[in-house]
């Protein structure tokens, strides 16, 4: 398996977020090759500002596992996380962390250009399948202006 085939299914629930006039951010959860947990942001569903892709996802993976650290997993989301989702992300001490297209108006390197807002022992990836991330941004913003 192969980060392109994750972020695919990250962009699958970006894909319903867009479709249901939310901001089109997608995330999974992986342990061993195997998705256990997937979030898309509702924001507006829930009329919650704190209810992005990444937090919902994450919820979803400590319930499964019972466990309140993420030490063996990799969080794939399709836009780069902002400084709040960076907080959970720190505090869930994920192995991993991949994301898609940067997002220079709200994510977390807009306030931390020097400082490392993630775990000292997680992997940080970025641009993968930067392009078609980004695409489904634009498009959704595109609709609304």
């Amino acid at each position: 398996m192969t980060d392109e085939y994750f972020m695919q299914h990250a962009l699958k629930e970006a894909q319903r977020a867009f479709e249901e006039d939310e901001i089109p951010i997608g995330a999974v959860v992986v342990i061993n090759d195997k998705i256990i947990a997937r979030g898309y942001n509702q924001v507006e569903r829930l009329n919650d500002a704190t209810a992005h892709a990444e937090m919902i996802a994450l919820t979803s993976a400590f319930n499964y596992l019972g466990a309140k650290y993420l030490p063996d997993a990799t969080l794939y989301v399709t836009v780069e996380p902002c400084l709040m989702c960076c907080g959970a992300l720190y505090w869930s001490k994920l192995a991993r962390i991949v994301y898609g297209a940067s997002d220079e108006k709200n994510g977390y390197k807009r306030l931390t250009k020097e400082n490392w807002p993630f775990h000292p022992k997680t992997e940080l990836v970025h641009g993968v399948m930067e392009e078609e991330c980004a695409i489904l941004m634009k498009e959704f913003f595109r609709m609304r202006r």
